[in-house]
């Protein structure tokens, strides 16, 4: 069997007990070691076998599964955050299917879950804002036209943009296309639970240049919205 577990936002008691179980149980864990905490490798036995995918392509991580598959051992392949929010793990799954392994998926705390933790808010306030939209610029993996920044941003309610700390000043410019304005306020939540996490609040109109001042050009979410109250 192979467990896709979600392992949390960052901090390593942030995984579901769950999770950790399946840990302490595998006999191979795949993870992904520019994301996920090594902290997390605590939970595993003596003898589980440890590799780190971001070092691998996605032949040699299914090509470990199918080895250990074929003697009988448990796979976790650990995925930051929680799988089912830019996991990448539908590729994986379907190599899977082709090759009849079976597989479950655990799930986690969403680094969005964390990053709103980490300013003590609420994305859905009464009045203020009723609906969360979780989405991500366009780079080397394009994004449907109907989902681009610049037509969800008319939506005008709490929006979370992963996978778009590098590209800061071009967020700015798409989301200023909807219903947001200079003064709508806006954070930065750079590895939101981990040891180093950092939060900057600034108004819309200055998130470029909050992040560029900051140094921080990836592994973070930015937020927007007036659930985030004044800044």
């Amino acid at each position: 069997m192979v467990y896709f577990v979600g392992a949390g936002s960052g901090a390593p008691d942030l995984i579901t007990v769950r999770g950790a179980r399946l840990l302490n149980q595998a006999d191979q864990i795949i993870y992904a070691g520019s994301l996920v905490n090594p902290e997390l490798l605590d939970y595993k036995k003596e003898s589980a076998v440890v590799y780190d995918s971001a070092k691998m392509t996605l032949e040699e991580v299914v090509e470990k599964i199918q080895e250990a598959e074929s003697t009988g051992k448990m796979t976790v392949r650990l995925h930051t955050g929680d799988p089912c929010v830019y996991g990448a793990i539908r590729e994986q799954m379907d190599e899977l299917d082709k090759l009849n392994i079976s597989y479950k998926v655990c799930p986690g705390v969403s680094s969005f879950c964390g990053a709103a933790s980490a300013l003590n808010l609420e994305y859905t306030l009464p009045g203020v804002s009723q609906s969360v939209i979780i989405t991500r610029m366009a780079g080397r993996t394009p994004v449907p036209e109907a989902e681009s920044i610049a037509s969800l941003a008319a939506h005008g309610c709490a929006m979370v943009i992963f996978l778009s700390a590098g590209m800061l000043e071009g967020l700015q410019r798409e989301l200023l296309k909807g219903a947001y304005t200079e003064q709508t306020p806006a954070a930065i939540v750079y590895k939101a639970s981990w040891p180093e996490e950092r939060t900057l609040r600034c108004p819309l109109g200055k998130l470029a240049r909050c992040g560029k001042e900051a140094g921080i050009s990836k592994t973070a979410l930015v937020m927007v919205g007036n659930f985030l109250g004044d800044v």
